[in-house]
């Protein structure tokens, strides 16, 4: 039986963030059942994640889904997070286009995208506003449990 971990955290990441505690938690979760990741493309947290589990790949048969919220979203990407992007989004099995263009609110639902397809949740939360503190409160309303990278 598939388990699948959506993936939530923050655009810019603190300088305590640890990309090796962040490879250890994926990898524990992909040893606890987790065989399918739900990734937002993102810059921070959910590009780097996504890095992290194509070097997991290597070890673990696992797919990878990317959820992007429009179309051209690393647009606004600098050169290298575009080169970046496209690299990691080349190693997804499926990827999922929510949206044909930009519009308001177009994140929030691709994170209740994620979260109504998860299992559990993978959040990176350091702050009490912001969309990825709405898609833990949202996940944890709709029943998803919720492990957070500490």
């Amino acid at each position: 039986m598939r388990k699948t971990c959506a993936l939530t955290g923050h655009r810019k990441l603190s300088p305590h963030f640890s990309v090796n505690a962040l490879h250890d938690k994926l990898e524990e979760m992909i040893q606890g059942g987790c065989d399918r990741f739900l990734c937002g493309m993102a810059q921070g947290f959910d590009l780097c994640a996504l890095a992290c589990l194509v070097s997991l790949r290597q070890k673990y048969k696992i797919t990878l889904v990317a959820c992007v919220p429009y179309r051209g979203q690393e647009r606004g990407f600098s050169q290298e997070g575009r080169r970046e992007y496209v690299r990691l989004l080349e190693q997804c099995d499926e990827v999922h286009i929510l949206q044909e263009k930009y519009e308001a609110g177009c994140l929030l639902a691709r994170n209740r995208y994620m979260a109504d397809r998860a299992d559990v949740l993978l959040a990176y939360c350091e702050r009490e506003s912001g969309g990825t503190a709405y898609t833990v409160r949202y996940a944890q309303k709709h029943g998803v449990p919720v492990e957070f990278l500490e």
